[in-house]
């Protein structure tokens, strides 16, 4: 580590700005924030400079920085987009005894200025270091996005209700209370109140923890998605974030899972297509006990839930135990599967319908309308269908569809190992044996990739036929 990662206090204190340019702007911007006393040295001024200057914000000298002009300042800034002014202002501010940031100059600055998520009185600062600028702003604008804009506002209502609070006793108990606040009950009341309504909400949500201190705890069912971390939905990362406990099936990915707490308790239940499973009665009671001991249990199943997930066994157990839960959806495979190849998974003058079928369930799977499904211009999204897919073949071809419909494979869809096999119906048996698919797929029935994703498909499987010969 370069640079050690510390707050400085410059409330009431000096910092000086070399430049009033557009460079020098984009510090200032940071730098209103505080509570510094801002002192700007630049000859020519951009306007919005001059504005701030003419508000009050900001003291402003129209003329380049001299000695003398850095005394008693905590940070200085060379932002002259000129090295040789930049090098000649940097020694004054040396002089004086400040720090010094030179502008796009890592080497010779002193500090660096990360990028900030701005929370008031909540503060997240990233850097990398000066090495991968559009890393650290990716990770900006992830944070922005998860922390809700009124966070500063309830980090300081909220510090003053911290002694009530310990109440609540167990550190359980108050990370479970200021987690509602925080991320959801607080920023409601907020904006349907104000600071008052949000003072109120304190005052329930530390009732509701007393009076059950020692009551059940609670499941929430989350859909992880087809396998990609970006493709979880906010909700479902802030329920992993608060889990206690999380049951997942063998089909989530590493990735995804790590982004449980650290100190939760992880278990996978093992259940994948046709291999070794765990008993679902196993599952559910498993989830019961953690909830009885009053855990928050995070139930993480593949793709969403609701869609082949035995969600409503799950569910059914939970309410027969008396167990409240909630289920926050994910995308589905087949959505992600469609995505990439181009296709959505209905088309006007294609296929007005789209149906969701299972080759898991043999008996199901045989009972199938395959008459309906042969039709022309007819679509299907089946999941757990590579060991049925001479069963799927026959069925459709002896209810009259055409051997040359289009039939998509999508292995591991969004992953980075996805691969795509693209066939037809008469081939697709054939095509499933070359290309030696293992992961989870999604069969796309009368779907074929578009252009570009076509041809990539195409590619990959002659390298895969390469590799295996």
């Amino acid at each position: 580590m370069r640079h050690f990662p510390v707050f400085v206090n410059v409330d009431g204190r000096r910092v000086v700005v070399s430049g009033a340019g557009e460079t020098a702007i984009a510090k200032l911007r940071l730098l209103l924030k505080t509570r510094a006393r801002i002192s700007v040295f630049g000859a020519d001024p951009e306007p919005l400079v001059r504005q701030w200057a003419e508000e009050g914000r900001i003291t402003l000298t129209e003329r380049p920085v001299e000695t003398g002009d850095a005394l008693c300042a905590r940070l200085f800034y060379a932002a002259n987009d000129d090295a040789a002014e930049d090098a000649r202002a940097a020694a004054i501010g040396h002089a004086a005894g400040a720090l010094v940031n030179i502008v796009d100059n890592l080497d010779n600055s002193q500090f660096i200025t990360p990028a900030i998520v701005d929370r008031d009185p909540v503060t997240v600062a990233i850097g990398t270091e000066g090495a991968a600028p559009v890393l650290a702003r990716k990770i900006k604008a992830d944070l922005e996005e998860r922390l809700p804009a009124s966070l500063g506002v309830l980090a300081r209502i909220g510090q003053a209700f911290r002694v009530r609070a310990d109440m609540l006793g167990d550190a359980k108990k108050r990370r479970a209370f200021w987690t509602k606040f925080y991320f959801g009950a607080g920023d409601r009341a907020l904006k349907a109140g104000g600071e008052d309504a949000v003072r109120k909400t304190l005052e329930t949500l530390l009732t509701d923890g007393i009076e059950t201190r020692h009551g059940p705890g609670f499941v929430t069912f989350v859909g992880a998605g087809p396998g990609d971390p970006e493709l979880l939905t906010l909700k479902a990362r802030n329920a992993l974030h608060e889990a206690d406990v999380v049951l997942h099936d063998k089909l989530v990915p590493q990735p995804v899972i790590e982004l449980a707490r650290r100190e939760a308790i992880v278990v996978e239940t093992g259940k994948k297509g046709f291999g070794d499973a765990w008993k679902q009665d196993d599952i559910n009671a498993l989830m019961i006990d953690h909830a009885n001991k009053g855990a928050h249990v995070v139930r993480l199943k593949s793709g969403d839930p609701a869609v082949f997930g035995r969600l409503e066994e799950e569910l059914d157990a939970l309410d027969r135990a008396g167990v409240g839960f909630q289920i926050v959806p994910g995308i589905t495979s087949a959505s992600a599967a469609a995505a990439s190849i181009g296709r959505s998974l209905t088309r006007r003058g294609r296929n007005a319908s789209l149906r969701i079928i299972t080759g898991h369930d043999a008996e199901g799977f045989a009972d199938h309308d395959w008459r309906a499904l042969a039709r022309p211009g007819e679509a299907a999204a089946i999941y757990m269908g590579i060991k049925a897919a001479s069963f799927l073949r026959g069925r459709l071809l002896m209810h009259g569809a055409d051997a040359e419909t289009p039939v998509t494979v999508v292995e591991n869809a969004s992953r980075t190992d996805q691969r795509v096999v693209a066939a037809t119906l008469g081939t697709l048996p054939e095509r499933l044996r070359q290309a030696g698919i293992t992961g989870p797929a999604i069969l796309l029935y009368g779907i074929a990739p578009r252009g570009a994703a076509a041809a990539v498909a195409d590619i990959a499987d002659m390298h895969h036929e390469a590799e295996s010969v």
